[in-house]
């Protein structure tokens, strides 16, 4: 094969060439395949040898859009978290509004904020203890590949605290 220097002589004749002789190499290389039976046809991906006897649950499941429960019990325990990290995030947001304004917050706002955060500490104490229940019942149902954490709730709720102290 003899090389040509493509930038200094550029022929479109040449070229055509060229891309001729790749798409008569490429069809080459495709005719080798191409008479494999199922060729253009989905994979068929629902009949899962490692399924066993679950896997017309599985497929029901999945045909009537559920997951099996340790997939929903994860998406459950991810939903809550996310949910109550954005609870909690608002309001140590408001808290730094409060700090951040010109004019000291009032001592009824004071009082409103304390009392909230008070509420927000008592219930995310109780949702992390709830949501380890979760993790364990979770843990319990899935191979140890996919065991979660738990939460560690005392340094949470420290961590939240620390992050959103009361107005003085």
């Amino acid at each position: 094969m003899d090389f040509k220097d493509w930038r200094k002589a550029i022929n479109d004749k040449a070229i055509e060439e060229a891309q001729h002789q790749a798409t008569q190499q490429a069809g080459k290389r495709r005719g080798r395949i191409a008479n494999l039976p199922g060729t253009g046809k989905p994979l068929n991906l629902d009949d899962d040898p490692y399924a066993g006897d679950k896997s017309t649950a599985y497929r029901l499941l999945k045909n009537e859009g559920y997951a099996p429960p340790e997939i929903e019990l994860l998406k459950e325990i991810r939903h809550e978290t996310e949910r109550i990290e954005q609870k909690l995030a608002r309001l140590c947001s408001q808290g730094k509004s409060l700090r951040a304004r010109r004019v000291p917050p009032f001592e009824s706002e004071k009082r409103a904020y304390n009392a909230a955060i008070e509420k927000a500490a008592a219930e995310y104490d109780q949702k992390l203890r709830s949501l380890n229940r979760k993790i364990l019942t979770f843990n319990l149902t899935v191979p140890l590949s996919m065991h979660l954490p738990l939460l560690e709730v005392e340094k949470l709720v420290q961590q939240f605290w620390e992050s959103c102290p009361p107005l003085a």
